[in-house]
């Protein structure tokens, strides 16, 4: 089973860093579809495995100059507290639920709504409607906040939500959005797995799942941002699109599991 995981999580891992998405989108899914673990141990590794992807790739990345210090900085400095919230609502809706099913059947379907909003955005608005061009530090600290909240309570360390927010309101192209959104994630799941620390809300799990998936994260992370430098800015989006297809499937597949 170690040797699925950290399979899932490399795959996921390369095409997170590549779009940007984290990867997380597609390794918490798909565990959640495994039914190997807790809600919230796969939450919680998912993330973990997603800062360290997102670590190496913005660090392998950063010659490239892909990444707005300005405007990255203030979503990351939003994202970090949004990061807190998200930890927050997610262990709160797991007190008052007590059922981690029911968790889980939620975060499914949150995440596929916000999934298939971003895909049509992608296919059918992205071209035709006006992108904006946000300047204004508290407005940028607010977006970066409402994106650490729903990364950290979905447990999936970014999303698609990232590259379409930041096209739409900075005007960035695929790469360049990739490449802030992976800055962004790599600080809003610091902060969550930080105050998980603190809180002492780490949830059991076995430990060589934590080194499988860390590890699949940073070779991850390593080869997407590899991949990054050779493919064109419409390649990333034609696998953007696909991805959100695939992760619409398999939420709809736990939504239906989780009910059940």
């Amino acid at each position: 089973m170690a040797i699925l995981i950290f399979t899932v999580c490399l795959l996921a891992s390369v095409a997170g860093s590549i779009c940007g998405i984290g990867g997380g989108v597609i390794i918490k899914p798909v565990l959640d579809a495994l039914g190997i673990m807790s809600v919230s141990a796969i939450s919680f590794l998912s993330g973990l495995t997603v800062l360290s992807m997102s670590a190496i790739s913005v660090f392998k990345q950063r010659e490239l100059h892909l990444v707005d210090l300005r405007i990255g900085s203030l979503l990351a400095m939003g994202a970090a507290a949004g990061g807190i919230m998200g930890n927050a609502v997610f262990h709160t809706l797991k007190t008052a639920a007590g059922d981690e099913r029911l968790v889980g059947m939620v975060q499914a379907l949150v995440l596929a709504l916000i999934t298939l909003t971003t895909l049509l955005y992608n296919e059918f608005l992205k071209k035709r409607s006006p992108s904006c061009r946000v300047y204004k530090a508290p407005a940028c600290v607010a977006i970066g906040a409402l994106l650490g909240v729903l990364s950290a309570f979905l447990g999936i360390g970014g999303g698609p939500i990232n590259l379409a927010v930041l096209n739409f309101a900075f005007s960035f192209d695929a790469k360049k959005a990739a490449a802030n959104s992976l800055y962004i994630i790599m600080c809003s799941q610091a902060s969550s797995f930080l105050t998980s620390c603190i809180q002492q809300t780490v949830p059991d799990f076995p430990r060589v799942y934590l080194l499988f998936m860390v590890s699949a994260g940073i070779m991850g992370g390593l080869i997407g941002a590899g991949v990054n430098r050779k493919i064109s800015a419409a390649a990333t989006d034609h696998l953007f699109s696909g991805l959100l297809c695939v992760i619409i499937m398999i939420c709809l597949y736990n939504i239906r599991r989780f009910a059940g």
